[in-house]
């Protein structure tokens, strides 16, 4: 079955970066990028108005990415602290989650959403490192120290 062309308004996993001319299945074009905004079909017109208009898009993505830098910076300077119930050989009852760990982040004071913190879940007590992908191309590393509830 032959594939839909669009342009991608917003980077997709798997599919390519914002400002993208990409072939994707039908079904996935029709029933997610489509609807959710994260692509146009790409038709002659707006094919020529993307190469008109991909400077400005570059010159958005610089400026996103200076932002982000800063971002990350701010990130890497927090320790981040939770008490979890543990057994006697420091394993966890449960595990700590990327959503306790982007709800300790929005108690600092950063609205990351819970999908951009990359942890496995961690299920001892001590210090563990902690991947925020903020963009493709800026990935934070938090520190999160995980000790025992009373």
């Amino acid at each position: 079955m032959a594939g839909v062309k669009l342009i991608l308004r917003e980077d997709v996993p798997g599919l390519g970066n914002a400002g993208e001319l990409v072939t994707a299945k039908p079904g996935y074009a029709r029933n997610f990028l489509l609807p959710q905004g994260k692509a146009l079909v790409a038709t002659e017109g707006k094919v020529n108005e993307l190469e008109h208009h991909r400077r400005a898009i570059e010159e958005k993505v610089a400026k996103e990415l200076k932002d982000l830098s800063a971002a990350k910076q701010g990130l890497e300077k927090l320790e981040l602290s939770i008490a979890a119930q543990a057994g006697e050989e420091g394993k966890l009852f449960g595990s700590v989650t990327a959503m306790q760990v982007a709800e300790l982040l929005a108690a600092k004071g950063f609205e990351i959403d819970r999908r951009k913190v990359d942890t496995p879940a961690i299920k001892e007590l001590g210090e563990h490192e902690v991947s925020i992908k903020l963009h493709r191309e800026v990935v934070a590393k938090v520190k999160l120290n995980v000790t025992a509830a009373e």
